[in-house]
């Protein structure tokens, strides 16, 4: 379980050296065409504009392949089972099964898409930048922004700590071995400790931050103030250009479907 942001090999590269906001909004605008499209020529166009983010990203290939494989591997299985598990209707048409396969493989690639295009922005977003855009940019509540802002800079710490939990049951002698449902089931617990870990220390940082005048409604000033670039316009019209495109080659193919449609 990979929970750590990964080290940004070229801190210079398109993608990092964009502004948080900008990548934030990309970011969410092919999440949102992803999630309400549900055929799947839509979001593997939007794969595709991932994927050359990816090589806009700065990250080694290494910390790609790390960040990129658990997700893939998940939105592979989700596609599957889906496929494998859709119920059929009676006096379905014999090719039911490969309307079956069609929507786990949307499905599948739905969750990519979503999964990966907000993972990357985050992997290559200063917790900081993202702060001082929110608040310099959107407005948003001080409280609000320095608390998205502790919740970034705890990602590491909770993937230390599963590490930990992993290295001090392996100490005791617990290990599921080849066993798939023990495995699983040593998991699920380990994620349970993981919350309660989690909450205990979401607490005590809520009350060192109340104890530090962060509570306080004073109006706090931004030591990096933020600037929208004109590259960062060029991200943000690029993101909205890729949906259009992909919403547009899908209906021009007459495959695309709205979620709630």
């Amino acid at each position: 379980m990979q929970l750590r942001r990964p080290a940004i090999a070229y801190p210079t590269a398109f993608l990092p050296a964009a502004n948080a906001v900008a990548k934030l909004g990309a970011a969410l605008i092919v999440m949102l065409v992803a999630f309400l499209s549900r055929d799947p020529v839509t979001p593997a166009i939007l794969l595709g504009g991932v994927g050359v983010a990816m090589i806009l990203s700065g990250l080694r290939p290494a910390d790609l392949v790390r960040l990129v494989g658990p997700l893939l591997v998940a939105a592979t299985i989700l596609g599957v089972l889906n496929a494998l598990l859709a119920g059929t209707p009676v006096g379905s048409s014999p090719g039911a099964d490969v309307d079956r396969g069609t929507i786990g493989l949307a499905l599948g690639l739905r969750v990519a898409a979503i999964a990966l295009g907000g993972s990357l922005a985050l992997a290559t977003m200063d917790p900081a930048d993202l702060a001082a855009g929110l608040i310099g940019h959107l407005h948003v509540p001080d409280r609000l922004a320095i608390g998205a802002l502790a919740s970034l800079r705890l990602i590491p710490i909770l993937g230390a700590e599963w590490r930990t939990i992993g290295l001090a049951r392996r100490a005791r002698g617990v290990d599921a071995g080849r066993n798939p449902v023990a495995a699983l089931r040593l998991a699920l617990g380990a994620l349970v400790t993981l919350l309660v870990s989690a909450i205990r220390r979401a607490t005590r940082l809520a009350l060192a931050m109340d104890a530090r005048g962060f509570d306080s409604r004073t109006t706090r000033t931004l030591a990096r103030p933020p600037r929208m670039r004109p590259a960062d316009w060029l991200l943000l019209a690029a993101s909205g250009a890729l949906g259009v495109a992909a919403v547009a080659v899908s209906m021009a193919l007459g495959r695309w479907a709205l979620i709630f449609g």
